[in-house]
């Protein structure tokens, strides 16, 4: 009996020391195409070095995922379209395409921006950010 108790604790031990270590760690992405549409991500496995065009990736890949294009790589991709919506280009009130990471606009391209376990991503078709939010 003493050591039926024993493989227990140590069963026990093992798991509540174990199971934090063996979590899928997560990023979530958001869509938002400014229109009360959105679609959401949250399920999204994180692994170190992971890039928002990496999030997108795997959101694109999902079975009920999206579609997206963009033009470059790395330092210089720039998103063009998220399913059937395109960024209109140009200044003034036009939308576009914008990216926040934990609610703070993004300062590079979403092919070299890095993320962090636990990290959210929001896409949205906005006008331009306004210059204080730069």
């Amino acid at each position: 009996m003493v050591q039926r108790f024993t493989r227990r604790a140590f069963l026990a031990l093992l798991l509540l020391f174990a199971l934090p270590a063996l979590a899928v760690q997560r990023v979530k992405l958001e869509i938002d195409f400014g229109d009360g549409i959105h679609k959401l991500f949250d399920r999204i496995s994180w692994k170190e070095g992971m890039t928002v065009r990496d999030a997108m990736d795997a959101a694109q890949a999902s079975g009920h995922g999206i579609k997206y294009e963009a033009r470059g790589s790395g330092e210089t991709a720039f998103l063009t379209r998220i399913d059937d919506v395109a960024n209109q280009g140009g200044r003034g009130q036009k939308k576009n395409w914008v990216y926040r990471v934990n609610g703070k606009l993004a300062d590079k391209s979403f092919g070299v921006y890095k993320l962090k376990e636990g990290d959210s991503v929001v896409w949205k078709f906005e006008p331009p950010p306004s210059r204080k939010e730069k």
